[in-house]
């Protein structure tokens, strides 16, 4: 292969210009329309969603966009989950099972209303919560199940909600990597009875940070509301507080920049799925690399890869596609979120361990997730603004890469 010495052992890069980023404007699809989105606020003279317009406006959007009964808007992805959380209502003891895989913010609302996360393992391909791993987690204090969609790809969602349904526990959908993944004739974030999504800066669409919950249930609707206004029943006209509550609330510049974004997100998710598809195509050959599973309703936040050991050495593919010019995280996360000190040493409210003094999360807790994690798992940044010429490049890497470190495993 010519080229062949990889960039990291002193041979030349395949590329040295930087790929479009989520974290400039190379990678970001924002003009005009929220320029004028943002002025046009700024004019107004209210950039509070207590009484301006924008909010309101955004979450019938969304909820149109969904097919949802009701949309609540509110100030993080992490604030919708809490929104979530909150309307499930648990008791102080209560257990919510989720996965080992996620962003904190997934695990961190549950604590925060005094309930005690359950982690189930997950598919070792996909990472995603399996209707068999959730099954054997359910014991009688189970109130409800938070299911992620990791990267993009869709998790057995319906087979999920059925066995919710069987249990009487409510389905909380984390959409926030997974905007307009198709499930059947739906989206992700429609089959359980709660979706929550993500406006994050590295989010298919961004508003710096924001979050979206979207519910067919009136009453959660409203609790979920209340909740992100500190119990205010503000359409009643009075000035008290009906239960324990935060201030969530979204402001009227970041549901402007939302709202300008919407129009922008078909196109988005369409040309992440077109350039990933070109990557899969590009490897499809490669022993020991197993690209992401699509049965046309993957989505791309990211691009995970599955590093067999014949392939060579999980940690090392990072670093040397990394040194290839295309950035590469090993793992995903540092460990699993139960092995977090926060977590697993129960640093959480003064010295007390509360809600987790009873309970303990040791190393094999999920097998499957700590294998992706300390071995297998690669995740390769994903953008819509990949050129051909972007991808084609991307794939030149993955396969110098696998040139070189699947000879030296063998």
């Amino acid at each position: 292969m010519q080229n062949s010495q990889l960039a990291r052992d002193g041979g030349t890069p395949v590329r040295t210009d930087p790929l479009p980023s989520v974290m400039n404007a190379s990678g970001r699809r924002f003009g005009d329309d929220e320029v004028k989105a943002v002025e046009r606020v700024l004019r107004s003279g209210m950039l509070s969603a207590t009484w301006g317009t924008e909010v309101p406006a955004l979450e019938m959007e969304f909820a149109s966009l969904l097919g949802a009964g009701h949309a609540v808007a509110c100030s993080s992805g992490t604030a919708a989950l809490h929104l979530a959380v909150a309307a499930v209502n648990p008791d102080p003891g209560d257990e919510i099972i989720t996965t080992p895989i996620s962003d904190m913010g997934t695990v961190f609302p549950i604590m925060m209303q005094n309930a005690v996360p359950v982690f189930a393992d997950v598919d070792p391909i996909t990472g995603n919560l399996t209707p068999e791993t959730v099954a054997a987690a359910i014991t009688p204090r189970t109130k409800a199940v938070i299911v992620v969609h990791l990267f993009g790809k869709p998790a057995a969602v319906r087979e999920l909600r059925e066995l919710c349904d069987q249990h009487g526990i409510l389905l909380i959908e984390d959409c926030a990597q997974a905007y307009l993944a198709p499930v059947g004739d739906t989206f992700v974030g429609r089959i359980g009875h709660i979706g929550c999504f993500s406006l994050q800066q590295t989010k298919h669409i961004s508003a710096g940070d924001g979050g979206l919950a979207v519910t067919d249930d009136a009453q959660r609707a409203r609790r979920m509301r209340l909740f992100a206004d500190k119990g205010w029943p503000r359409d009643t006209d009075e000035r008290t507080y009906l239960f324990l509550a935060l201030n969530y609330r979204m402001t009227e510049l970041v549901a402007s920049v939302t709202r300008a974004q919407l129009n922008r997100l078909r196109g988005v998710v369409q040309d992440r799925r077109t350039a990933a598809l070109r990557a899969t195509a590009g490897i499809a050959d490669l022993a020991g690399v197993t690209a992401p599973p699509d049965g046309q309703d993957h989505v791309y936040w990211q691009y995970p890869l599955i590093i067999s050991e014949a392939a060579g050495d999980m940690r090392e593919w990072a670093v040397a596609l990394t040194a290839e010019g295309v950035p590469a995280n090993g793992g995903y996360l540092t460990s699993p979120l139960y092995a977090a000190p926060a977590v697993r040493e129960r640093i959480t409210y003064g010295r007390s361990g509360f809600p987790l003094q009873d309970v303990s999360y040791p190393a094999g807790l999920c097998p499957n997730a700590e294998e992706l994690i300390d071995r297998r798992l690669l995740v390769l940044a994903w953008n819509e603004n990949y050129t051909e010429s972007d991808v084609d490049d991307i794939v030149a890497a993955i396969r110098k890469v696998h040139n070189a470190l699947s000879r030296k495993a063998s």
